[in-house]
């Protein structure tokens, strides 16, 4: 049962390091945003809230948190549950400014783009569509940490060779009656006695 929890940190190397880097692109646009005219109001940077602490901050620090343990755990479990932390994370950027009108939270602020084109790009890159790719590659690192492969599953007593023969083709009938595998008996049909340890066949 523990071979089965260890898993190689290379799996979750490519999602971990995504996570981390849109985590810290949630967390920071809206403080330097403005000094590209990219980004949510007021048109200063470094504004700080309470209300962006909720809605950015807190989930940026979720996603870049679970993205860290994705990208180094070697146990599975651990590794599932950095990915759990940010697929929430990610699904608070999509859903939190909704949500959380329901205690008076007036949100990030309007988008600074003068152009409806650019307007709908800052609200997608900074919420919506970032929770949206947050939450599926915390959902890709889930699926990946939750397949145990042959080696994963051997155990130390049998030299890692676990599911070493499956590789090997199964041969039924006459042919495997006639030309038994190097070290082994052939197989014994039904009628087929047992003398002394040994198999005795009739035809």
């Amino acid at each position: 049962m523990t071979g089965t929890m260890r898993a190689p940190r290379s799996r979750g190397g490519l999602s971990g390091t995504l996570l981390v880097l849109l985590g810290l692109w949630g967390g920071l646009l809206p403080f330097v945003g403005p000094y590209f005219n990219f980004g949510f109001a007021p048109d200063d940077a470094w504004t700080y809230d309470t209300d962006r602490l909720q809605l950015i901050i807190a989930p940026a620090a979720a996603v870049v948190l679970g993205g860290l343990i994705v990208l180094a755990a070697a146990n599975r479990a651990f590794a599932m549950f950095g990915a759990w932390i940010a697929a929430l994370g990610g699904a608070w950027f999509a859903v939190g400014t909704s949500v959380a009108t329901l205690w008076d939270v007036e949100g990030v602020g309007a988008p600074l783009g003068s152009g409806e084109g650019q307007r709908l790009a800052e609200h997608l890159s900074g919420l919506t569509g970032l929770g949206v790719v947050v939450a599926f590659l915390a959902g890709l690192a889930l699926g990946r940490f939750a397949v145990i492969g042959v080696r994963e599953s051997a155990s130390p007593d049998d030299g890692g060779q676990a599911g070493a023969t499956s590789t090997q083709p199964l041969v039924y009938g006459r042919y495997a009656r006639e030309n038994p595998p190097a070290g082994q008996a052939p197989p014994p049909l039904p009628g087929d006695r047992h003398i002394a340890g040994e198999t005795r066949y009739d035809r």
